[in-house]
């Protein structure tokens, strides 16, 4: 399974989805996570640039050129919500601390 979750530089939930600055991008398998790569997204800069809307379709677009399944964050907000629904992702919403371990903890409830 293809997981993503915001992630600061020292390795914990960013509690921003839209406005993260890296996603880490991980796969799961058998509860351990077998590759993870760290991608920076600069959306805290990029989200103010044009309309929610372009926001929300380059956020899609990131999750759909890297095949993620499910997206794990802290908060995220209604519009984005709605997007991911749309788009047939799940939200593992309340993740908090160290990135991997939140990860993996998500992963248990899918």
């Amino acid at each position: 399974m293809i997981m993503c979750v915001p992630i600061t530089s020292d390795g914990i939930v960013d509690p921003s989805w839209g406005r993260a600055d890296s996603i880490a991008v991980a796969e799961v398998q058998d509860g351990k996570i077998v590759n993870w790569e760290v991608i920076e997204v600069s959306w805290s800069r990029l989200h103010d640039e044009g309309t929610p809307g372009s926001h929300h379709a380059r956020v899609a677009k990131f999750l759909r050129e890297h095949k993620v399944e499910v997206v794990v964050a802290n908060h995220i907000g209604d519009g984005m919500v709605r997007m991911l629904d749309t788009m047939g992702l799940p939200a593992r919403l309340g993740a908090v601390g160290d990135a991997k371990a939140a990860l993996l903890a998500a992963n248990l409830l899918s």
